[in-house]
């Protein structure tokens, strides 16, 4: 999932006196399974489509990285990396409009065309518009 805010500074420091340290995508991704949701590696290797050998790898960086801006008082840029961002797909029973959500954000609970709370997943490699439906 790509992040919403990738630029944290220490307030009060000009950004010509600052250091920055640089997470990857992948590196935030790894933070986020293993500390803000609370997955065991292994769970959060699987997430990702990684081994546990990257996984570790690319959270070791990752804390090594916040904690020595956070020590030092660096700016953390979050950029680059090489990852896929994957998307599932919904449509409106009300509307018919078809859209995409990336994994990780939930279940939309209403359409953002018309704001009706009929929203399914769609079949996967559907384009059709329509809606698949639950018991089938």
């Amino acid at each position: 999932m790509e992040p919403n805010v990738t630029y944290f500074k220490p307030r009060g420091v000009p950004m010509a006196d600052l250091e920055v340290a640089e997470l990857t995508v992948e590196e935030l991704e790894a933070l986020r399974l293993t500390d803000l949701e609370g997955l065991e590696q292994d769970q959060a290797a699987i997430r990702m489509g990684v081994s546990r050998r990257a996984l570790w790898s690319e959270l070791h960086s990752a804390r090594r990285k916040v904690t020595g801006a956070l020590v030092k008082g660096s700016a953390i840029a979050i950029r680059g990396g090489n990852y896929v961002t994957a998307l599932r797909r919904f449509g409106c029973a009300s509307c018919g409009r078809v859209w995409d959500e990336p994994f990780g954000t939930g279940r939309p609970r209403a359409c953002p065309g018309c704001g009706s709370r009929q929203v399914a997943k769609q079949k996967a490699g559907c384009r059709c518009g329509t809606v698949e439906e639950k018991g089938r």
